[in-house]
């Protein structure tokens, strides 16, 4: 049963979502030769001023 985690900033569309899970439940699928109902994916969003990178929060760039 592979439970995938994508982590991003918050802003996509529920059709980007939509477009995601199932792109990535069929990658899934065919490399771990599983159905469907085995494949899990959570979307975990976040606001930018809980992202940092090169010393900066997201949400000041």
């Amino acid at each position: 049963m592979p439970i995938i985690f994508v982590e991003a900033l918050e802003g996509r569309t529920i059709d980007q979502k939509r477009g995601l899970v199932k792109d990535m439940t069929e990658a899934v699928m065919k490399n771990f030769n599983v159905g469907a109902d085995a494949v899990t994916i959570v979307i975990r969003e976040m606001k930018p001023e809980h992202l940092g990178k090169a010393g900066k929060l997201k949400s000041d760039s």
